[in-house]
């Protein structure tokens, strides 16, 4: 057995993995882990009603968290292929895993339209 097989059940990626589909990973834990933290401390900022002291330290912890907790770092990757452009957000697979699965009837409720 490769050893990606076993990392990728181990993190529960599914059934390709490389650096950029871990690095992914990675990227939306962070985001998972600092949602409320970044949620509070922009509502701390954007609240007019507060000190202008409070609002600034605000500013300064949103400035210094890291990057990776960032919504915008998140890309949508296959789960298939772990590529990463023409992505279906409904089956979170690309374009070409779609016309195969489909074909194949991997995917509840797709069949291939014939006219």
């Amino acid at each position: 057995m490769f050893p990606t097989l076993r990392l990728s059940k181990a993190l529960n990626l599914g059934s390709f993995v490389n650096a950029r589909v871990l690095r992914d990973h990675a990227r939306r834990e962070a985001f998972a882990a600092a949602e409320l933290t970044r949620q509070a401390l922009r509502y701390i900022a954007q609240n007019t009603q507060l000190p202008l002291l409070q609002r600034t330290k605000a500013q300064v912890d949103l400035a210094l968290m890291d990057s990776n907790t960032r919504r915008m770092k998140i890309k949508n990757r296959c789960i298939v292929s772990g590529r990463g452009r023409g992505i279906l957000r409904n089956f979170r697979i690309c374009r070409y895993q779609f016309r195969l699965m489909g074909k194949a009837g991997d995917l509840p409720g797709v069949k291939k339209a014939n006219w």
